[in-house]
């Protein structure tokens, strides 16, 4: 009787609001939201977390998706290596797609790493503000970074997508992961609020630890959101703020605005960019490993390292640059030679041995696929390029001109010929596609000026025409698929689908 009513009393403290105390008992012993998000240096330590997940995703993943997946871009089949399906499917626009759900592994990597930011960004913004810090200041900064960083997981995923869930707050549940899709639109307005925060919140570059986001940054979002949007005018608002107050240069030399392998990081011109640091540490990346075309033998590819243990490698080779993107550098344009180079594998099977290469992150480093530089993400050249876009679909077609010119200028071209509406437009697309060359920027130029049809299906006409061209060997031919997938949005991953039922 007496075990019985013990038994009953305790059912009855589950099931009754006087049992809440006992409920909410937090274990002392173990990190929690609850035991660990106490002080400054908590929340330092927190934010630091927030940003890891971009390594990964920039190493790995974002280039697929949103480089190879244009015509700037293309793998150099390797038939003694095999093939690499999920990758070369989205290289070949032909993803399989099926009632909006897709089972490529890169998109399943992307979103998830994206919304592991955001995970890490909301239990940040969930507690922050119950927190009394010494300097509001600090507060800020670390608030600040927190929204720029959810804003800018939001952007990729909702440029990528079209429509995901949203989450604001930190997941409780498997029943609150299973949110509805957040509207295109609905995304838009987060993002938007989100990045307006941060650019009050953040300090501007100079004031900011190298590194982490600045106001400048938030800005730099902003004005991207914007761009998309077609809401020219705050776009020059926003890049007039920037150019006149925020500190940023181009880099004298066009090779100096992106990092080498432990100097030059963060440098004058460098907007937002992706640390790593090569070593033993964790923090290192291999890019370029993945891009160098292979089978390369190690004195093929030390020149290209300089690496003091070269080894030669056998792989699937991605990213590499195609002769669509070769042929749009203009005569003497200084960015060609410092963007790509060419390198001759003898073991290729193809009649042509020579191959380009993305050059401009194959710097010098001391182990084998064990680099250093940063990624870069935003750069004052593309600042100026937005404010270029924004006047000149304003009508300010001369005034567009101006900013046009700096980043031309830097290249050793001559002043633009343009000097209608129509043709700054497509003097300014073409200059972003050789300035901005394997950051991740042409899919989503493709995208937002509504030219993915238009371009890719002529590209991909040229791909099947003339598959020697396009790092074939003999014989070997694209997918009888290839080209046929031509949306604007990937499918969702397939295997988040299985856990909710709002896909």
């Amino acid at each position: 009787m007496k075990i019985k009513y013990i038994a009953a009393c305790l059912l009855g403290i589950f099931l009754s609001g006087c049992g809440k105390s006992f409920l909410t008992v937090v274990p002392e012993t173990a990190l929690s939201s609850a035991t660990f998000f106490k002080t400054e240096a908590d929340f330092a330590q927190a934010v630091n977390g927030a940003y890891v997940p971009f390594r990964q995703m920039y190493n790995e993943r974002a280039w697929v998706l949103e480089e190879m997946h244009s015509d700037n871009t293309y793998y150099a089949r390797n038939t003694l290596y095999g093939a690499v399906d999920p990758t070369e499917n989205v290289a070949d626009f032909a993803v399989p797609t099926a009632g909006g759900v897709t089972a490529n592994d890169n998109v399943l990597v992307q979103y998830r790493l994206n919304y592991v930011v955001i995970a890490r960004a909301n239990q940040i913004l969930a507690l922050i503000d119950g927190i009394t810090f010494a300097s509001p200041d600090t507060k800020n900064n670390l608030k600040g970074q927190a929204l720029f960083l959810r804003a800018f997981s939001y952007f990729d995923l909702v440029r990528l997508f079209g429509k995901v869930p949203m989450h604001l707050t930190p997941i409780t549940g498997r029943n609150d992961a299973a949110s509805p899709l957040a509207t295109t639109e609905e995304l838009y307005n987060q993002i938007e609020k989100d990045a307006k925060e941060a650019t009050t919140l953040l300090p501007n570059k100079a004031k900011q630890e190298a590194g982490r986001a600045t106001s400048g940054a938030a800005k730099t979002l902003l004005a991207n959101l914007y761009l998309t949007q077609k809401k020219w005018a705050q776009v020059e608002t926003l890049m007039r703020e920037v150019i006149t107050n925020d500190g940023y240069m181009l880099m004298p030399d066009y090779n100096n605005a992106f990092s080498f392998t432990s100097t030059n990081k963060n440098n004058q011109e460098s907007v937002f960019e992706i640390q790593y640091m090569e070593g033993s540490a964790g923090y290192n990346g291999n890019q370029i490993y993945r891009f160098i075309p292979s089978p390369i033998s190690a004195a093929e590819i030390l020149p290209l390292t300089g690496t003091s243990n070269a080894q030669s490698t056998s792989q699937e080779s991605n990213n590499i640059p195609t002769p669509d993107l070769i042929a749009a550098y203009e005569p003497g344009d200084k960015r060609k030679d410092i963007s790509i180079g060419t390198v001759v594998l003898s073991g290729s099977l193809r009649a042509n041995k020579t191959y380009p290469y993305i050059k401009k992150y194959a710097r010098p480093h001391s182990q084998h696929n064990n680099t250093g530089q940063n990624w870069p993400v935003y750069r004052y050249a593309e600042v100026l390029l937005f404010m270029a876009e924004s006047l000149n679909e304003q009508g300010k077609t001369a005034d567009a001109a101006t900013y046009l010119n700096q980043v031309r200028t830097r290249a050793g071209l001559a002043a633009t010929t343009a000097t209608s509406q129509a043709t700054m437009r497509e003097a300014i697309f073409k200059e972003r596609r050789v300035e901005l060359a394997f950051e991740n920027k042409r899919w989503f130029d493709l995208t937002r000026t509504g030219r993915v049809k238009e371009i890719i299906g002529a590209y991909g006409a040229k791909v099947k025409a003339n598959p020697a061209d396009y790092y074939f060997p003999a014989g070997a031919v694209p997918p009888p698929n290839a080209f046929t997938v031509l949306d604007d949005y990937y499918g969702l991953p397939a295997v988040e689908a299985a856990l909710t039922p709002s896909f």
